[in-house]
């Protein structure tokens, strides 16, 4: 059995339109779908909320969020 390698680039193709949690270094949580990502790492978020210690502060329609300020970005699974 082989197993294929996969790169983050690979993995951040395949989650385009799929929601994800994106905390950033400053300990805040985005939640929403992928719309987009650059080779910066900015990325826009549809659908989102704005999670601060694990509670709801606010929601927007559309968001971006700078590479730089990104610690990681997450699949999950859908509420729906």
């Amino acid at each position: 059995m082989s197993l294929r390698k996969q790169t983050p680039s690979d993995f951040l193709k395949q989650i385009i339109g799929r929601p994800v949690v994106v905390k950033l270094n400053s300990g805040v949580d985005y939640r929403g779908v992928l719309a987009c990502l650059d080779g910066y790492m900015n990325i826009a978020v549809e659908q989102t909320e704005e999670y601060v210690n694990g509670q709801l502060k606010n929601k927007y329609g559309d968001a971006f969020l700078r590479g730089n300020n990104l610690l990681y970005i997450s699949t999950q699974k859908r509420k729906m």
